[in-house]
């Protein structure tokens, strides 16, 4: 999801799905009312849900945080435009009345035959709306039939309540189409109740069934007319939902086969007829999904080399001019593109992190065009004189040439530790390109080739934008980022080996220049060496997450401890999540749960909750404070997604802690009370280092493979006497 947005004051935005665990939010743009942010979000949901919100903000530093307005679009309304939604949407105000999430588990039924009884038992809510500063809510039910009402306890500081209370009604005086309300209400001592949400049912469908039971989404009352509607200003949104159904591996085995036979090396020189209609058919809006999506299957073969090989000399074969190669964004450039970006980030991280994180400490003026000087900003060399524009010019120069000089000298260290898939990925381009142009006067245009996917598709856009390649959690203000984009042009310049611009700086930095051109293609050389032999794939790390976090423990036979949380740094791998400096760890196998804590319980709103089992049985619990509420949904999706072939995981859990002789958040006295919430073992955030997901790479290119088939029938080229088959069907265990 991109998003950006205008006429809002120094904002933040969330996406609150609700009931969900993971909200991103994104960067505060200060002291604007046309902020942009440019941010993408995939949040993997479960089936269950119905809206996506966006709530926009005004960070307040000593206050409390002014809500600005919201978007909200139903489940229903992203199904309806698989393309996906795209525009600017109008914030409208949020009335306290429509802020309404969670469930109640009601009992109804109908008794006896005259006098007919309507029975409605009243049991538990979970997840409830927070009305209260202390991060809870006194809530109680109202239940409204036939202009009578009944009302139960109230429970004090809980957001899952436990009634079990029954009311009822005499049916026989109604009429058939009144219907049963069920309001939950939250109790206020001075000021008026606030309203968490109500249920409706349908009493004459009832009376067929004779009684209903279940957990009921609470919904709002109905909306009402705002006075402020169009005046809040507008979001811009970039919306797709996409609804998949992943089958188990063996599932997609006849088509990753076919896949893989379409690459290999028993073609003896024949055209690969599968990947040539899929790049024949594929179009441009879809080619970059389908590009990923191929690269990160084949990668996940090991046969990533052999299939960039194939696309390689589709893409040679169809080029008659050499200055036009790989300008085009075909599935060949869009699949090296998608290559680098899965297995050369931790390299691209390396390589350009240091010289980023200087530009953005230093927030130097840089600026080469005399057109665009703005002298107030460079500053005074004494109590009175400003510099004049060419001695800005000058220190923009002097920057620019250290800038540059880091750069040149970080990429020629980086041969030392380019990724051998990389290596293997600019070896079998460069040897494919000269193959085909083998001239003389076409000697330079294998250099070319690769330097302008390292270089100007990856290296140059990541100095341009280091937020989208996670080299800098914020985007640039405007004077960084012109400097980002001055360094980006200097280098792209370089790479293109024109110079220009560095031409017009002096002699001696032209001949430095020359010196490291050279240097630079013994380099390439070396790279172009390495690793012939292996096979080129992309396994994952040892290392999948660490960093400083704050570290509290508990355990089943214990109380809660009173110990501030610790702080340790802790390491996430394949198999154990470690705190540095402790002797014990958790196994990854033995986590039943992981997931927030309420925020009335530490304080905190940022706190999670891991959730496992000791070889004793006892239960322990490790709880988790993060700095932030982006490195909450990090851990989270990054534990989750470690733990998603646990089999021994928990369907309930406690949002609260148990402090005294109950838990807090639903008040209960025993303490092996199975839970009051439900657990989101699959409701994680996407991110760049994820491992690969083979099946679900596989059920992407069979969806995409399905909507062109026609397309695929009347390009479709015999293998022998049968035609290319989607093996493949959709169907669920």
């Amino acid at each position: 999801m991109v998003l950006s947005y205008d006429l809002i004051s120094m904002p933040f935005n969330v996406d609150n799905s609700m009931t969900l665990s993971i909200s991103p939010r994104t960067a505060t743009i200060w002291k604007t009312l046309s902020p942009f942010w440019g941010e993408e979000y995939n949040v993997h949901l479960p089936p269950s849900f119905h809206t996506i919100s966006f709530h926009v903000l005004d960070e307040d530093s000593l206050s409390r945080d002014d809500v600005i307005g919201k978007v909200s679009i139903n489940k229903e309304a992203l199904a309806a435009k698989p393309q996906g939604l795209d525009g600017w949407v109008n914030l409208t105000e949020i009335d306290p009345d429509e802020e309404v999430q969670g469930e109640i588990h009601l009992q109804i039924s109908v008794l006896g035959d005259i006098p007919r009884i309507l029975r409605c038992q009243v049991l538990e809510a979970r997840d409830l709306a927070k009305k209260d500063r202390n991060g809870a809510s006194d809530p109680f039910v109202r239940v409204r039939y036939n202009c009578k009402t009944h009302e139960s306890a109230v429970i004090k500081k809980s957001c899952y309540p436990r009634w079990n209370e029954s009311f009822e009604f005499e049916l026989d005086d109604a009429p058939l189409d009144t219907p049963l309300s069920v309001e939950v209400w939250d109790w206020d001592l001075v000021s008026k109740n606030d309203f968490l949400g109500k249920v409706l049912f349908n009493i004459h469908r009832l009376q067929s069934a004779h009684q209903e039971e279940g957990w009921f989404r609470l919904v709002p009352d109905k909306p009402k007319h705002s006075q402020h509607e169009g005046t809040l200003g507008s979001l811009r949104l970039q919306l797709r939902l996409r609804d998949e159904t992943v089958l188990p591996s063996g599932h997609y085995q006849p088509l990753t086969e076919l896949l893989c036979q379409s690459v290999g090396p028993h073609l003896n020189g024949n055209w690969p007829d599968l990947i040539m209609l899929v790049d024949e058919t594929t179009t441009a809006e879809s080619r970059q999904e389908v590009a990923s999506n191929l690269v990160k299957l084949f990668l996940g073969q090991g046969l990533a080399k052999e299939f960039l090989d194939v696309l390689f000399k589709l893409e040679l074969d169809k080029t008659s001019e050499p200055n036009t190669l790989f300008r085009s964004n075909s599935l060949a450039s869009k699949s090296m593109e998608s290559f680098l970006k899965v297995a050369g980030m931790q390299y691209l991280h390396r390589l350009l992190g240091p010289l980023i994180n200087r530009i953005f400490e230093e927030k130097k003026y840089v600026e080469l065009d005399p057109n665009k000087v703005e002298l107030k900003e460079a500053g005074c060399t004494g109590l009175h004189r400003v510099h004049t524009e060419a001695e800005v010019i000058q220190q923009s120069t002097s920057l620019l040439q250290s800038y540059l000089s880091e750069l040149l000298h970080a990429i020629v260290q980086s041969a030392s530790y380019c990724p051998v898939a990389l290596c293997q990925a600019f070896q079998q381009l460069y040897q494919c390109v000269n193959k085909r142009f083998p001239e003389p006067e076409y000697r330079k245009v294998k250099f070319i080739a690769v330097t302008s996917f390292l270089c100007l598709r990856f290296i140059s856009p990541a100095i341009m934008s280091p937020k989208l390649f996670h080299l800098r959690e914020k985007h640039a203000d405007a004077r960084t980022s012109r400097t980002l984009l001055l360094l980006a042009k200097v280098g792209t310049k370089w790479w293109c080996r024109t110079l220009l611009l560095l031409a017009k700086v002096g002699t001696k930095w032209w001949c430095y220049a020359l010196l490291l051109l050279a240097t630079v293609g013994t380099k390439l050389n070396i790279l172009y060496d390495l690793g012939l032999q292996q096979r080129m794939s992309l396994q994952c790390g040892s290392m999948e997450k660490e960093g400083f976090i704050l570290l509290h423990r508990t355990k089943d036979k214990s109380m809660l401890m009173t110990s501030p949380f610790k702080k340790y740094y802790v390491s996430l791998n394949k198999d154990t999540l470690h705190p540095m400096a402790k002797s014990s760890f958790i196994s990854l196998p033995r986590i039943r749960a992981v997931e927030k804590v309420e925020e009335k319980s530490f304080g905190s709103a940022n706190v999670m909750q891991i959730i496992s089992s000791r070889d004793n049985g006892l239960v322990e619990k490790l709880y988790l404070d993060c700095k932030s509420v982006n490195e909450l949904n990090q851990w989270l999706s990054a534990l989750r997604k470690a733990c998603s072939h646990n089999t021994d995981t928990l369907s309930s859990y406690h949002p609260g802690i148990y402090k005294g002789d109950r838990w807090s958040c639903c008040h209960q006295k025993d303490k092996a009370d199975p839970g009051c919430d439900k657990t989101k073992h699959g409701v994680t955030l996407q991110e760049w280092y994820d491992p690969l997901d083979p099946d679900l790479e596989s059920q992407l290119i069979y969806r995409h493979l399905i909507g062109v088939r026609q397309a695929m029938r009347y390009s479709s080229k015999p293998i022998g006497e049968t035609y290319i088959p989607l093996v493949c069907s959709h169907r669920q265990n």
